[in-house]
């Protein structure tokens, strides 16, 4: 399997400060790997709220997470503080693929970078939909090609 090169900081328009937990730590003494997808599902769910497209109580259409990815560059540490790159790198008629890059404070190399992809679907049948309008104009802000 080859892994991706790591995308730099300027590869991502969009970016969230997040502060580590002591209880992110594993007994191997870093954060554990499925807190990663939090920080994915954090900065992805901020910008949407931020954007005014995601209602999370109440809106007719959602993201479904229907594929995930993550690659390791270098591990992350309480109490360090973690900034999350947001960026899409494909917008289609039902589905959106975000990839994230997530950089210790300040360094332009990520310690882990992957993606995941939303189909949206309507909330009370589950079935495919076409993006909002409004959800399609906010993610056009951050669109970038895939390097």
């Amino acid at each position: 399997m080859n892994k991706p090169a790591p995308a730099p900081r300027s590869a991502y328009p969009h970016f969230l400060p997040i502060t580590t937990r002591w209880m992110d730590n594993d007994v191997y003494g870093h954060v554990n790997n499925v807190v990663y997808y939090s920080y994915f599902d954090t900065v992805v769910n901020e910008y949407l709220i931020r954007a005014g497209v995601l209602d999370v109580e109440h809106g007719a259409t959602i993201g479904l997470v229907v594929e995930t990815q993550c690659n390791y560059f270098a591990p992350l540490v309480f109490p360090e503080r973690v900034e999350a790159g947001l960026r899409v790198v494909r917008l289609g008629s039902t589905s959106v693929r975000y990839e994230v890059g997530l950089f210790k404070e300040g360094e332009t190399q990520p310690a882990a970078q992957g993606h995941f992809v939303h189909v949206y679907v309507d909330r009370a049948t589950r079935r495919p939909v076409a993006l909002p309008d409004a959800l399609r104009t906010a993610l056009e802000a951050l669109v970038v090609h895939a390097q």
